[in-house]
């Protein structure tokens, strides 16, 4: 078999700057084999160096815009549903404004709640009225004794360790404030819970206490009532129906466990990497002050480190309060719902409470698919946010000091000649 000339291998000797190609430019070899075919839309870059003519991948999307297929896109039209929602609503409640109190025997935090409404229930259209965690406590208390075959949503966590969360602190008290803002949100949505008598009165009273010690008495009573009559009853093995919906809160609450565990990992290890970045970027900026012809070169290194422990410091900020609240949410919610699907057992009323319980569970559903389509969506939406902002500034970096790293890679290679 007659063979050509052998090819001579590519030296791996050292090179000047100048003789090697731009590292985001298309190499000769490349062109040849695509002829006048269009390049691939990885390889699309601008000849000329002006910010304005660079293009980056997919597709040739300009650095400055966003591309048609950003999930931010996605996220705007999956809040569509909740403008529709809110045109029929009849009752708005938000929570905002926290303040620190300062007394003799305790220090705690209030939050205003307000109320807009239309419905006959209230007398007036606005409320406004401010309340601690404890009072939050108390109306999720009552919402179970007075509604024990519905689904109550739970709240944050209370108590907090010491030395390691300073529950006064601005990020953990703007993080309760979310997470009580959707607790009655989602009493809000219910169609039975939001009509309720403690419900009402905790959006409205202006001495909640008042009313908390004058229902003390008689509901102790009616809860006695009520252990007396259902205690009669015989009771009997739990559907397999229910049993089901046991078996899944289980495994659900154990895989959120898992993943708020990693999440907290990949966290705190984004926060030692940050820490890092911080005191990597100034060297280059200490080391240009001694050099005269890099130091616009190693000043734009300093700069693009910045630029990236910024980024990063912003994905790690949505992560610690969008992403990791979700999920303790949805496990506390978990861990609530196992109380209720216990009424059955209570036989003259299996079948009412199974209709309540299992319209709950439907509406849970619904939310939760909801809730986790924008919580993956939004998390994909920030990272790629991240690695746009990193992709441009190292390529305008790139394009930059390009020339002047080869202009002083030949001046080298000459002196050296010399």
């Amino acid at each position: 078999m007659a063979g050509g000339p052998p090819k001579a291998l590519l030296s791996s000797g050292p090179h000047s700057l100048r003789d090697m190609p731009h590292p985001l430019a298309v190499s000769s070899s490349e062109e040849a084999v695509g002829g006048d075919s269009t390049p691939s839309p990885d390889l699309l870059v601008a000849r000329s160096f002006g910010d304005k003519d660079l293009i980056l991948p997919n597709g040739g999307t300009p650095a400055g815009t966003s591309s048609p297929a950003s999930s931010s896109s996605l996220l705007n039209r999956l809040q569509l549903d909740d403008e529709i929602d809110g045109e029929t609503r009849d009752l708005f409640v938000t929570v905002d404004d926290p303040k620190k109190h300062v007394c003799t025997m305790e220090t705690y935090i209030t939050y205003r709640i307000t109320t807009k409404s239309t419905r006959v229930e209230f007398d007036l259209p606005e409320y406004s009225v401010r309340r601690r965690y404890q009072d939050f406590d108390w109306l999720r208390s009552k919402l179970e004794e007075s509604q024990p075959t519905h689904l109550i949503p739970p709240l944050p966590e209370k108590f907090v360790v010491k030395g390691v969360v300073d529950r006064f602190s601005e990020e953990f008290v703007e993080t309760r404030r979310k997470a009580l803002d959707k607790f009655l949100k989602r009493i809000t949505d219910h169609p039975v819970l939001s009509f309720n008598e403690h419900f009402n009165v905790f959006l409205t009273a202006k001495d909640l206490n008042a009313y908390r010690k004058q229902g003390i008495a008689l509901l102790t009573r009616v809860g006695e009532s009520v252990k007396h009559v259902t205690g009669g009853y015989k009771l009997r093995s739990r559907p397999l129906e229910f049993a089901a919906i046991g078996e899944y809160l289980d495994t659900f609450a154990l895989k959120l466990g898992t993943i708020d565990r990693i999440a907290q990992r990949i966290i705190k290890e984004e926060i030692e990497y940050l820490v890092e970045l911080r005191e990597y970027g100034p060297v280059y900026s200490t080391w240009s002050a001694l050099e005269g012809e890099l130091a616009e070169p190693l000043e734009g290194v300093s700069a693009c480190i910045g630029n990236c422990s910024t980024a990063l410091e912003e994905l790690t900020d949505d992560m610690t309060e969008d992403f990791l609240p979700v999920l303790r949410e949805y496990i506390l919610y978990s861990d609530s719902m196992k109380v209720p699907a216990d009424v059955e057992k209570c036989q003259d009323r299996v079948e009412c409470f199974n209709a309540d319980l299992k319209a709950d569970m439907e509406r849970w559903q619904n939310n939760k698919r909801q809730d986790f389509r924008q919580l993956l969506m939004g998390l994909a939406d920030k990272n790629i946010q991240y690695y746009e902002k990193l992709t441009r500034r190292m390529v305008r970096e790139t394009v930059l000091e390009w020339p002047i790293l080869c202009q002083l890679s030949g001046r080298i290679a000459y002196s050296r000649r010399r």
